[in-house]
């Protein structure tokens, strides 16, 4: 079986792929900055000793990771014997046909490569550091409007990239995922409401007074004013359309956000 380090292992999708790879009986070496197998990306250090005789590896770059780090990681790779890696991009990079600067460091690498470009979460909405607090407090503002997202379900990325990770077939791809139907904020609140039985509500904030709220709340300035920029292009309607991604990869459709409130509601993550 394969040794394949995940890094991000404690995140929304790295916390899913690896009790996956696990379950399929390859060795798993899950990387974080607080893990046993340390990575942090401050600290170059700690980066060959998790690329050690690993070899795939499953690629989450911060947001802020300059483009330098990313070619050094690949090239630390490649020397370290790793011959497949799959990256957790965005959809929707390469509109203009070229190779975002993003995924060109693992694109030009000569390694086996698949790119997972998945629109919003829909575990959005029961993260702590995201939608939960406000979905709690019964109204979640945002600069989206009524615009439509088709909110992906992380459990669907993770099943793809377990794919890519452990079968061929998948090099040389690139995967945009969502769900199978794109929906309003004001819809996905709703949907969740009704299944918890509360009034759940919507509510338009323009760019600044969300930045602003953001920064009050803790958050950097330029982490916040992406935020800000991503969910104005969902109002702009620059997201309402379906990808097909998880059915090439994996011959099935997609969660919808249905079926993710219907498995998330009985946690009472959403009962305050």
């Amino acid at each position: 079986m394969t040794q394949i380090l995940v890094l991000g292992a404690t995140g929304k999708t790295g916390s899913r792929i690896v009790p996956r790879l696990t379950s399929l009986g390859h060795t798993v070496r899950s990387a974080s900055r607080s893990a046993e197998i340390r990575f942090d990306w401050a600290d170059r250090s700690t980066w060959d000793q998790a690329l050690a005789d690993t070899e795939a590896v499953y690629f989450v770059p911060t947001e802020t990771l300059g483009l330098p780090e990313r070619a050094e990681l690949v090239s630390r790779a490649k020397a370290a014997g790793v011959r497949r890696i799959v990256q957790l991009s965005v959809r929707g990079l390469d509109a203009d046909g070229g190779v975002p600067e993003t995924e060109a460091a693992v694109r030009e690498s000569g390694l086996e490569w698949t790119m997972l470009r998945p629109c919003w979460f829909s575990q959005d909405f029961s993260a702590p550091d995201f939608f939960l607090p406000a979905v709690l407090a019964g109204e979640l503002a945002t600069p989206a409007g009524d615009g439509r997202e088709p909110f992906v379900d992380v459990e669907d990325i993770a099943d793809v990239a377990v794919a890519a990770l452990t079968d061929d077939g998948h090099a040389g791809r690139i995967y945009e995922l969502s769900g199978p139907r794109a929906i309003t904020f004001s819809e996905a609140l709703a949907l969740i409401g009704a299944a918890v039985g509360r009034e759940l509500h919507h509510r338009h904030q323009d760019l600044a007074d969300y930045v602003a709220a953001q920064v009050a709340a803790g958050h950097d300035v330029a982490d916040a004013e992406a935020v800000a920029a991503f969910l104005d292009g969902i109002r702009l309607g620059e997201d309402d359309y379906i990808s097909t991604g998880v059915q090439e990869a994996l011959g099935r459709a997609s969660r919808s956000f249905e079926d993710y409130v219907r498995t998330v509601a009985p946690t009472g993550v959403w009962n305050p």
